[in-house]
């Protein structure tokens, strides 16, 4: 199921040992489309610290309390690397945060969670046999992890909430601003952007893949689209008011398969 941004904030984060916080904003990879770290801010108990709360650690969602249950501790968190928030997360503070909480590294294979399809399979223990090992013992992934900071500057991690309202363009024109996402949390990918079109086109919200992003440019505060308007319009509407659902989904892949051939 496909779950708004607006959906994932708010929601009070349980860890093992008591509740951390709540989800406030998301760090997202323009390169993959896909959600890679949740900020939670900690509120009182921890002076409202805000920390990164990756995918793999995340147990349950119950979207009816409004809740994620997670497998880190508040212990843990305490001792946690600091972020800023107001800042990209670079490769050094991935580095980090993953090597803290004994996550292996998503990055250097083909997948959008490296080895695994989903991001809860790469949690430590996830297999009873043969598990992974760490990067100390793994000349292979040490060398990944040198080679991942050494293009730290290509990186593309950056805030949902900087980029809601950029504006888009199109081949021929204006289509609207960003409004929202829609989140599959199974994986965390990115699958649909939620466009206002009211620039142009009143009253109007459509989804656009995120394949036919041509480009994110963080300088002008603007997203790049390989469609002309006459594409997005006659892409299928999109309601916030209705549940997004399998019917939904299968009429913006006939209008999105048809565009592609």
């Amino acid at each position: 199921m496909l779950y708004t941004l607006t959906d994932l904030q708010n929601l009070t984060v349980h860890a093992s040992d008591g509740d951390i916080g709540q989800t406030k904003d998301f760090y997202f990879d323009d390169k993959h489309w896909v959600i890679r770290y949740l900020v939670v801010e900690t509120g009182s108990w921890l002076l409202s610290k805000k920390i990164l709360l990756s995918p793999i650690s995340i147990k349950a969602f119950n979207q009816e309390h409004k809740t994620l249950t997670v497998t880190i501790s508040r212990e843990q968190v305490k001792n946690s690397p600091d972020i800023d928030s107001e800042k990209p997360v670079s490769r050094q503070h991935e580095v980090d945060h993953m090597e803290y909480y004994g996550y292996s590294h998503y990055w250097g294979n083909t997948g959008i969670w490296g080895r695994e399809p989903s991001p809860n399979m790469m949690a430590p223990g996830y297999y009873s046999v043969a598990p992974k090992p760490d990067n100390l013992d793994n000349p292979e992934m040490s060398a990944d992890v040198e080679a991942a900071l050494s293009r730290d500057n290509d990186h593309h991690l950056r805030s949902s909430d900087a980029v809601t309202g950029y504006h888009l363009d199109a081949i021929d024109g204006e289509l609207g601003h960003l409004q929202g996402m829609l989140i599959d949390i199974d994986t965390w990918a990115i699958r649909y952007l939620i466009i206002n079109t009211s620039n142009w086109w009143l009253g109007h919200l459509v989804l656009i893949a995120p394949k036919w992003i041509k480009e994110v440019s963080w300088p002008t505060s603007k997203i790049y689209v390989d469609m002309t308007q006459q594409q997005v319009k006659d892409a299928p509407t999109y309601d916030s008011s209705v549940p997004f659902n399998i019917e939904h989904e299968q009429s913006l892949q006939t209008h999105y398969g048809r565009n592609d051939e």
